[in-house]
């Protein structure tokens, strides 16, 4: 075999992988909702054809092994990730996501972390082409068929813990993450949203504790009536996260917790169990199951 032939067979070979990876790496046509198992963190992602949405990264690197099993590899750009709150846990794993991916939008409330970590998030950011965002409750997102509505912080809860600074004042188009800083629990500033996808609706919730809970409770109750599938259990199932009241105001079908395997803190507590197995609400968690897929086609929904 001379060595044009032999050069010739390894580009057919090459070809032959190329086109059966893209094959097997197409984007599918269902909504896919991804608890990405990152360890003792969220990280939460939503596909909907060439469409990303990543809800935190996690503590580390981990994000990028969950990222490159469900985006093609030749897809490098991220649409839209969301920060819910500056707690490493939620953020530290979006440094490489902005290292390996070219990011178009960035949400946050704009908290500061006040750590070395956050100043290195910050920095990757800013040297990136994301447009950031500061964002509040009743803030409407769509991007395809995908769309968030955005039910917490609220500009006045905002203003009372940034030292009544007028988040309305901050110049949106900046890349600065850190616009505001305060003394009181972080995860109580966690973004919670309402992601929907045709009749299909899931509540992520960040590290939001019970008072924050009841409260997300008092607005869901209020506002026009859901059939809710899904629910991201808050601060990865602690005692301190969801509450009873929460949990009667959504009545969700499925209920997912993302944590680290034998994790120091003893999440989720049986509390959270309990409460979930007292109203028989499937619950699935990422320190057993590893990454939880959702599909849905807008209608109905399964598990993979």
């Amino acid at each position: 075999m001379t060595i044009v032939t032999k050069v010739s067979l390894f580009i057919l070979l090459l070809i032959a992988v190329t086109v059966w990876l893209a094959v097997f790496t197409y984007p599918k046509p269902t909504f896919r909702l991804i608890a990405c198992d990152v360890g003792q963190g969220d990280a939460t992602l939503a596909i909907y054809g060439k469409n990303q949405i990543l809800v935190d990264g996690g503590p580390g690197r981990k994000v990028l092994d969950c990222l490159s099993r469900y985006i093609p590899f030749w897809d490098r750009t991220i649409e839209l990730v969301v920060m819910t709150h500056p707690e490493k846990d939620h953020f530290g794993g979006l440094i490489d996501v902005f290292k390996n991916y070219s990011v178009n939008n960035f949400i946050t409330s704009g908290l500061d972390s006040g750590t070395s970590d956050f100043g290195v998030l910050e920095d990757q950011v800013g040297s990136g082409r994301a447009s950031v965002h500061f964002i509040k409750s009743e803030h409407k997102i769509g991007l395809s068929l995908m769309h968030l509505d955005i039910l917490h912080p609220s500009s006045e809860y905002i203003a009372k813990i940034s030292d009544e600074k007028d988040l309305s004042k901050v110049d949106q188009s900046t890349k600065v993450l850190s616009a505001f800083t305060t003394t009181k629990n972080k995860n109580d500033s966690s973004v919670v949203a309402v992601l929907s996808f045709g009749e299909f609706d899931a509540l992520l919730t960040g590290d939001i504790e019970n008072e924050v809970s009841d409260s997300i409770a008092d607005l869901l109750t209020l506002s026009a009536k859901r059939e809710w599938e899904y629910i991201k259990i808050p601060h990865h199932g602690s005692r301190n996260g969801l509450s009873q009241k929460l949990l009667d105001a959504v009545d969700p079908e499925i209920a997912v917790i993302s944590a680290g395997k034998n994790n120091s803190y003893g999440h989720p507590h049986k509390e959270v169990i309990r409460l979930l197995s007292d109203r028989e609400i499937k619950y699935f968690r990422t320190d057993e199951k590893g990454d939880i897929i959702i599909e849905s086609n807008g209608k109905s929904y399964w598990i993979k």
